[in-house]
């Protein structure tokens, strides 16, 4: 092919693929018809002088759900693949899998144990009415606290019950208190032990990791003392349910996990689907620990996150 023709077709290439000018533009520009760009366009395929890749994130996400199962020993991980490392687009399209997820596995006399928070709430938002009869949707832990923040912990249940059609059970109670004392008031409650009971027996357990950051949803709702936060910050790098852990998923503070109130991360340990969903660059260690510590069976996450934790050590 002689040069004049080759910088032609190397000059259409350009500005159809770099510089996004249309074939009828391109023709106009060069003085040719649209079928002659067209065929060019062609012959720079062929030429091999342009190569198009195609990069596809769903088979990554296939390879990385399958070595996230493998390290970490869970019954399912399933990636989805965001456009964008930021939280808002990370929780946006968790939930939406999370929530085809949930579609696919409920069944006739499930017993679902949701928490709180956002991650949660776009997982509620997401779901489909699905019709299937007796079953029960429970708040795993409480979520009444002296800030106005919202936890979402209404519109969650609301939105799950309507899914599965059931009426949910409020778990109407702080996470943490200030003595154990009142705790164990709390529990001796017939109503209030009759939902915990519930809430050990689900046999789906929907959660995230939260970190340890004062953004954090857990962190602006006044229930922690300058020395509980001091203590956090040193050793615990997420927490699921109010109970924090360290980076091998050992509970952080004895004391303070026995003023919390709601499901134990032992109790976890025992669902036929415990579901952890959470992405993103500060929830990356609380992951780790979380699955280190074995509280989940399935994980949820983006691509991203998936190869922070399958790099992680």
């Amino acid at each position: 092919m002689d040069k004049r023709k080759t910088k032609k077709i190397v000059d259409v290439a350009k500005m159809y693929y770099l510089l996004d000018f249309t074939q009828s533009e391109i023709a106009e520009k060069m003085g040719i018809s649209r079928p002659t760009v067209s065929r060019l366009l062609q012959l720079a395929k062929s030429e091999g002088i342009v190569k198009i890749d195609i990069m596809d994130p769903s088979e990554d996400s296939v390879d990385f759900a399958k070595q996230l199962e493998q390290k970490f020993g869970l019954k399912k991980a399933i990636i989805a693949s965001i456009p964008q490392y930021e939280d808002h687009i990370i929780k946006n399209y968790i939930g939406e899998k999370a929530a085809i997820y949930l579609n696919e596995i409920v069944k006739d006399n499930d017993i679902i144990g949701v928490t709180w928070g956002t991650t949660l709430y776009h997982i509620a938002i997401e779901l489909k009415q699905k019709f299937v009869k007796d079953v029960n949707v429970i708040q795993l832990k409480g979520g009444v606290s002296h800030s106005e923040t919202n936890t979402y912990a209404s519109e969650i249940l609301y939105l799950f019950g309507k899914a599965f059609n059931t009426v949910p059970r409020h778990l109407p109670l702080p996470a943490i208190v200030d003595h154990v004392l009142v705790k164990q008031a709390m529990e001796a409650d017939r109503h209030i032990q009759k939902i915990l009971d519930l809430g050990k027996e689900a046999n789906i357990a929907l959660f995230t990791s939260g970190p340890v950051k004062d953004e954090s949803l857990l962190f602006q709702l006044g229930y922690f003392t300058e020395e509980d936060l001091e203590m956090l910050q040193e050793k615990a790098v997420g927490d699921i349910c109010a109970r924090f852990f360290d980076i091998n998923g050992e509970l952080c503070n004895r004391n303070l996990n026995d003023r919390t109130l709601g499901v134990s991360l032992e109790d976890l340990k025992t669902k036929e689907y415990s579901i952890l969903c959470a992405g993103g660059a500060q929830k990356i260690d609380g992951i780790y620990g979380a699955l280190k510590g074995k509280y989940a069976n399935v994980l949820i996450t983006d691509q991203y996150t998936a190869q922070f934790l399958l790099a992680k050590d």
